[in-house]
């Protein structure tokens, strides 16, 4: 008899238990299918960034991703995407691409704003106001934390469409470690050792080149915490490898806000 009893107990605690995952099943929302929504919401805002020369070949010069914050008239990438100079005799200016495929459309720009310590740039589109995103909190990313960027990785050989990768918060870290010895520095790196260090998000996903300036965000709710950036971070965190490593890194969203404060109104 009360071997019955222990296995009704037991049976009773595992049935239980399984209703207890079917009730987690349906009634907590998956990751996957928030993302689902907040993909369609985010790719108005995801742009593409470069210069234009009608007398070059090709005459479109694709340099990296963007996304459009504030008033749907400004975008921010990374500095290292905008070039410091153009070749204004013959007409070049940079531009924005939006839309995709063969439906986009190129739209003139200039620079409003410019941050090379945190390699953010902000960048005023000409025409009507696009879809914006929002900045979110950035000092309230934790690592182990799941989110997801949008972007271009390989710019337009395979066409002009935006890929969203998820990426999981794998360490906050500083931009830049101490080096072991001295052969490991450099001009660039004693530079940056001389200005105030700050954190950078490390993450798992992977990117590529095209997809520096993309955003990084919350899957659920879309809001911005973050810029990914393939050159900058990697060059100064990464000075002491001989063989740079596939990891991506993002800049904090609190510097994008720091610089948005800085563009004059017109």
């Amino acid at each position: 008899m009360i071997r019955i009893r222990k296995a009704l107990l037991v049976l009773h605690i595992g049935s239980v238990q399984y209703l207890s995952v079917l009730a987690l099943m349906f009634v907590t929302p998956l990751w996957g299918s928030d993302l689902v929504k907040t993909i369609e919401r985010v790719k108005p805002s995801i742009v593409g960034v470069g210069t234009f020369q009608k007398t070059r070949s090709p005459a479109l010069n694709f340099l990296g991703t963007g996304f459009v914050l504030n008033d749907g008239l400004h975008v921010v990438t990374n500095a290292h995407v905008v070039p410091e100079g153009l070749d204004v005799a013959n007409h070049e200016s940079y531009t924005v691409i939006t839309g995709k495929g063969r439906q986009g459309e190129l739209r003139s720009a200039n620079i409003a704003a410019i941050d090379k310590e945190h390699d953010l740039a902000v960048l005023r589109i000409s025409g009507e106001a696009l879809p914006a995103m929002e900045l979110g909190d950035a000092r309230k990313v934790r690592e182990g934390q799941n989110l997801a960027f949008t972007g271009f990785p390989i710019g337009m050989v395979l066409g002009f469409y935006p890929v969203t990768h998820r990426a999981m918060v794998s360490s906050i870290t500083p931009i830049i470690l101490p080096a072991h010895n001295s052969r490991q520095l450099d001009a660039k790196m004693i530079n940056q050792l001389q200005k105030p260090i700050y954190a950078v998000f490390q993450l798992d996903g992977t990117a590529y080149p095209g997809n520096s300036g993309s955003p990084l965000y919350d899957p659920e709710s879309g809001v911005v915490y973050g810029v990914i950036n393939m050159v900058f971070v990697k060059g100064k965190k990464e000075a002491a490898l001989s063989n740079p490593s596939g990891i991506t890194y993002a800049i904090p969203a609190t510097y994008i806000q720091e610089l948005l404060r800085r563009i004059e109104p017109e």
